[in-house]
C-alpha cells in the first residue's frame, strides 16, 4: 500500500477514536511504524502535523457537543482527552477565539475554527448557492424526538421516513414539493441528548386531503445557502453531515437562528404505500451572508 493509502486508513481510524487515548506512540503502534516515520509520512501526505490535526478534530467535535447538547463543559473536555476544564478552555479559545461558555451561548454558530476531517480521496464538494427566500406560509405537522449525537444519523433517517409516511397517509396524491423543517436544541431532560423538532409541511394550495393535526407554519424571509442532493434516500443524512462538517467551514459561513429547510421533489405523484428509494432534495441552511 502506498503512503496515501496508509494515511487514508489511519485518518478513518482516528476519526472513530477521537475520544480514546491517541498519543503518538499509540497511533504509531496502530499504524505499524515508528513514531518518527509516521509523523514524517503524515506531514508529507497531508501537510499537517499529526498531533495538531488530532487536537483540531477533538476541539471541533467538542464544539458540536457544546452547541447541540447541554452536557457540562468539564464532561465534554474529559471525553476528548483534556486533563482539566482549564486546559480545554485555553486550547478551545486558541482555536475558536472565544471560550467554550461563550461559544455555547452565542445565538449564531460561526464556522470559524472548525477543523474539517481530512479527505485524501477525490472529493468535489456540493455546490453552494446563495439565495434569499421570501416569507412563506405553509400548513404542517410538527413532531419531536430525542437522540444522542452518536445516533443522530440513524435516528433522523428513520424519523424522517415515519413522519412523512404518516403526514401523507390521508393525501390521495403526492404534491410536487414537500417541505421538511428541522430544528435541534439541547434536550431539557438528558444533557447528553438533543431534542429535534421536525415539521412536515406543504404549501396550502398543494393540500388535496385531510392533514391530521396540521397547523399554520410561517417560514420567515432571510438568506440561505442551498445545496442539492440526488441519490439513495439512505445517503441524505451523510450528505447533510458533509455539508455541515466540510462545506460550511470551507465557506467560513455563520449559521443564524432559524430552521434548516429540506425541499423534496417526489418522482411519483400517486401513492403506492412504498417509501422512495431515490430522492432529489434541496437542503437550505439559514446564514448571515
Amino acid at each position: 500500500m502506498d503512503q496515501t493509502g496508509i494515511i487514508r486508513d489511519l485518518l478513518s481510524w482516528l476519526e472513530s477514536h477521537l475520544d480514546k487515548p491517541l498519543s503518538i506512540d499509540n497511533v504509531a503502534a496502530r499504524a505499524g511504524y515508528s513514531k518518527w516515520h509516521l509523523q514524517r509520512m503524515f506531514k508529507e501526505v497531508t501537510g499537517q502535523a499529526i498531533g495538531a490535526y488530532i487536537r483540531g478534530r477533538r476541539l471541533s467535535k467538542s464544539a458540536v457537543a457544546l452547541r447541540l447538547t447541554a452536557r457540562p463543559i468539564l464532561d465534554i473536555a474529559l471525553q476528548y482527552r483534556f486533563d482539566s476544564q482549564q486546559t480545554f478552555t485555553r486550547a478551545f479559545k486558541r482555536q475558536f477565539a472565544q471560550t467554550p461558555a461563550c461559544y455555547r451561548r452565542s445565538p449564531e454558530w460561526s464556522a470559524y475554527g472548525i477543523c474539517s476531517p481530512l479527505r485524501l480521496e477525490d472529493f468535489t464538494p456540493p455546490e453552494a448557492k446563495f439565495i434569499t427566500l421570501p416569507e412563506t406560509r405553509l400548513m404542517g405537522t410538527t413532531r419531536s424526538y430525542s437522540c444522542t449525537l452518536e445516533k443522530i444519523s440513524d435516528s433522523r433517517h428513520e424519523m424522517r421516513m415515519q413522519f412523512w409516511m404518516k403526514f401523507l397517509s390521508h393525501s390521495p396524491a403526492i404534491p410536487t414539493v414537500l417541505y421538511g423543517l428541522h430544528q435541534p436544541r439541547p434536550s431539557s431532560e438528558k444533557d447528553d441528548e438533543q431534542e429535534i423538532f421536525y415539521t412536515t409541511a406543504l404549501l396550502p394550495e398543494s393540500i388535496t386531503g385531510i392533514l391530521p393535526d396540521a397547523h399554520p407554519v410561517i417560514l420567515e424571509s432571510g438568506d440561505y445557502v442551498q445545496f442539492e442532493y440526488e441519490g439513495p434516500v439512505t445517503g441524505l443524512q451523510e450528505f447533510i453531515l458533509t455539508v455541515y462538517g466540510t462545506c460550511i467551514p470551507m465557506l467560513n459561513l455563520t449559521r443564524r437562528q432559524g430552521q434548516d429547510i429540506e425541499l423534496f421533489y417526489p418522482e411519483k405523484k400517486e401513492r403506492d404505500h412504498k417509501p422512495p428509494t431515490h430522492i432529489r432534495c434541496h437542503y437550505l441552511i439559514p446564514i448571515r451572508h
